[in-house]
């Protein structure tokens, strides 16, 4: 499949239904941006573009499953470096929550010495998504073998009245608190966090099954009326 080909399979592939959904679920996305095609779809479509450098130039994209598109196709590099510049020539065209968590390289947990400055940068942005980006690849690849404690000012630090970033500091601080709970209590136990972070990070560890039922009983008593 050709570039000048994918609309036209785009549109051949629409499901008004799922694309009420993404409608509802993506809100701040122009209803007419949006085709309604579903994931796979998008990923077999990735796979099979032939000219795939002349769509990743092709910025900005029009309608929400080709940024899906960009994502998978940004996700399937194996070079760090190509990878890096893809990414950051994408991020400042990232315009919602679901292509910002669908950019997931494969390759970054190999790399993760080299992606840590870029990740700081990120998080120090004053674009939400390019932020949301920084905090997921923080929590994706710094929470578990390659873990320090200052990792978490990195998040802590962000003060954002943008619904999106605040989402994702309270997701980091639930996973944190489940994989690394005696370093990230103290971001709950002496309320570092703005409020509406504090509480739905509280409240996302207590749905967590990765809590253990003690300390979700101690998180309760932490949470701010």
């Amino acid at each position: 499949m050709r570039t000048d080909q994918l609309i036209s399979v785009l549109l051949e592939n629409r499901d008004e239904n799922y694309r009420q959904m993404q409608i509802r679920l993506i809100p701040n996305i122009c209803p007419d941006r949006i085709i309604g095609v579903r994931t796979p779809i998008l990923r077999t479509i990735a796979r099979e573009l032939e000219d795939k450098d002349a769509f990743l130039s092709s910025l900005p994209h029009h309608y929400f499953e080709e940024n899906q598109i960009h994502s998978f196709l940004l996700e399937q590099e194996k070079s760090f470096t190509i990878a890096i510049t893809e990414i950051e020539r994408f991020l400042p065209y990232v315009d919602n929550w679901a292509t910002c968590d669908q950019l997931r390289p494969r390759y970054f947990k190999k790399h993760r010495c080299e992606l840590l400055p870029y990740v700081s940068t990120w998080i120090h942005s004053q674009e939400p998504y390019t932020v949301r980006f920084g905090i997921g690849m923080l929590m994706v690849h710094f929470l578990d073998e390659d873990f320090e404690e200052a990792y978490l000012e990195l998040p802590a630090s962000v003060h954002s009245e943008e619904y999106y970033v605040k989402m994702m500091i309270a997701w980091f601080f639930a996973t944190a608190l489940a994989k690394q709970y005696e370093a990230a209590l103290p971001y709950i136990s002496g309320y570092r966090l703005d409020k509406w972070v504090h509480n739905k990070a509280i409240q996302k560890a207590i749905e967590s099954n990765r809590v253990s039922p003690e300390h979700k009983q101690e998180l309760v008593m932490y949470r701010i009326k």
